[in-house]
């Protein structure tokens, strides 16, 4: 059965088309959320508030587009999976953030988010068609390229989400 994270992606993948690249700001606003883009210290990438009615993403906008898109993809997995247990959701704070130990998978809201955003951002059903279709060298550096570029993700991300998904070996 998939994780809670991939479920709640897919339900929304439903809802507004299996489209690539996902037009995440559109989803997020369309789902209530507002998105305020400032510049924010370099190790900050984004946050979450919730206050009453009002959910605001804040994203660094000095932070590169295919970053800012993941970011606001996690920051919404927040928002769906984890809102009840939290009303800020911010890199440097005390109450959920992304640090060395968010990275390396001990922090569960963290890994749910990044699933959340990775399945959102780049379907497991559409990478293995396009794998299918085009098989892919995980040292070719221009094709991973390329792919990441049709996502609109960092190709950081792309390699670790085919990593994960056994579509390549690294």
């Amino acid at each position: 059965m998939p994780s809670r994270s991939k479920q709640a992606a897919l339900k929304i993948l439903k809802n507004y088309g299996f489209s690539i690249p996902v037009d995440i700001e559109f989803i997020a606003t369309s789902e209530g959320l507002s998105i305020r883009k400032q510049e924010l210290e370099d190790d900050v990438s984004g946050l979450l508030v919730i206050k009453d009615d009002q959910v605001v993403i804040g994203i660094n906008s000095k932070h590169h587009i295919n970053r800012q898109r993941f970011t606001i993809a996690h920051e919404f997995g927040h928002y769906l999976l984890h809102s009840q247990l939290a009303k800020i959701f911010f890199d440097e704070s005390t109450v959920f953030f992304r640090d060395k130990e968010a990275s390396e998978g001990i922090k569960y809201q963290e890994i749910e988010a990044n699933q959340f955003a990775a399945e959102l951002l780049m379907p497991e059903l559409i990478l293995r068609e396009k794998i299918v279709q085009q098989p892919l060298d995980a040292f070719d550096e221009a094709a991973i390229k390329q792919l990441a570029n049709e996502f609109e993700v960092s190709v950081q991300a792309l390699t670790i989400r085919l990593t994960k998904l056994g579509l390549i070996t690294v």
